[in-house]
């Protein structure tokens, strides 16, 4: 579902900030990532992943790197394509023009100082050129991610507006769900009505498996007709201002069995656990276990194989991660996703899913669509 905004085209971001404004979010953004290079006691940082230069400085294109030294000062790179508006948009930050836009940022960096590079993102090709020229780089992993990971209010409002156009696509959609229709329909109906709601575009792939195909956790949308008695699940959401929305809601096509109802039961108490379990402090293995121990008491653990949550921001997976063996503590302001799914082969599957941020008074609830089983 990953997706790195701003591939092909020219765009600016802030949160819906412009002017000064935006200058100064993304020079605090810069600041931020300057402490966190002292504290790897490097003097810049290499950044080339589209998804972060635009984070730091506000220009998404396929072919761009920023330089940020420890001291909190930038420079970028770009190509003629997108020189104008990066004059235009990136104030406070030096703009050279070249396409060898890594390269060009090495040779006006802090000498033989040790430069921290993208371990996650930079290809061993170009990381095997450009320290043949310069002996200090360094990888290190995930370093802007960890500063993306706390989201500022403008953020936050993006993806606020982002659920919200989630939520009114389902209640619109859902209405439209009888027998015969098939999980492909389901999901064009779902984008097509996020994007006429305003969205910049789907977050990702949507989700639709019914009946028997509700087992496969990432079930690739299929010719298969809903038939009266399914489950069928939905995992989807809109891309707003750059900012990814995640929600996954599983209804009845007609009355539900004992045991469809039984087990929606017990996937709604694991999520209610696990969106309890948020709160500044925790630990991503605690909120984790939340959710997890729900189910693996009703006798289920083997059926939720993967993570409960994960982050969401300018792209739909980002740091922090929920899940066994993840480690770390959630900090306050930062959106997640609580996510638990039980999976039965060949019967089928419940996962339920929301979108939160982190606070201090209690965890705030983005996707608001209810969580009562439906029945259609």
């Amino acid at each position: 579902m990953t997706d790195a905004a701003g591939t092909h085209a020219a765009e600016t971001h802030a949160a819906g900030t412009t002017g000064a404004g935006a200058a100064a979010i993304h020079a605090a953004r810069r600041a931020r990532l300057a402490g966190a290079l002292r504290e790897h006691e490097a003097a810049a940082a290499l950044v080339t992943w589209p998804v972060n230069v635009r984070y730091l400085t506000g220009l998404g294109s396929s072919n761009a790197a920023v330089l940020v030294t420890a001291t909190g000062e930038a420079a970028l790179a770009t190509d003629s394509r997108y020189l104008e508006t990066a004059q235009a948009v990136c104030s406070g930050v030096e703009v050279i023009e070249d396409r060898d836009v890594a390269g060009a940022l090495l040779k006006r960096g802090p000498g033989a100082a040790r430069i921290a590079v993208e371990a996650d993102h930079m290809p061993v090709g170009l990381f095997q050129r450009l320290s043949a020229e310069h002996a200090g780089l360094g990888p290190v992993g995930g370093l802007v991610e960890a500063v993306r990971a706390v989201k500022d209010e403008g953020e936050i409002a993006a993806l606020r507006r982002a659920c919200a156009i989630t939520d009114e696509a389902f209640s619109l959609v859902v209405e439209r769900i009888t027998p015969g229709v098939t999980e492909r329909e389901i999901a064009r109906w779902l984008e097509a009505a996020m994007v006429e709601l305003g969205a910049d575009k789907p977050a990702f792939d949507s989700i639709v498996a019914s009946g028997p195909n509700g087992s496969i956790p990432h079930h690739s949308p299929s010719d298969r007709q809903v038939e009266r008695g399914d489950l069928v699940t939905m995992d989807f959401g809109a891309r707003y201002d750059g900012y990814h929305a995640d929600m996954t809601r599983t209804v009845a096509v007609g009355p539900p069995a004992a045991w469809q109802r039984d087990l929606y039961d017990l996937v709604r108490q694991a999520q209610r656990a696990g969106r309890h379990a948020v709160r500044p402090g925790a630990t991503a293995h605690e909120v984790d276990a939340a959710a997890r121990d729900v189910i693996a008491e009703a006798g289920h653990a083997e059926r939720f194989g993967h993570g409960l949550g994960h982050g969401v921001g300018l792209e739909i997976h980002e740091l922090p991660f929920l899940g066994p063996g993840r480690t770390g503590r959630l900090e306050d302001r930062v959106p997640i996703t609580v996510e638990p799914g039980v999976y039965l082969p060949g019967r089928g599957g419940v996962r339920i899913e929301d979108t939160l941020v982190t606070r201090g008074d209690g965890p705030e609830l983005l996707t608001l669509t209810t969580k009562e089983l439906l029945v259609l």
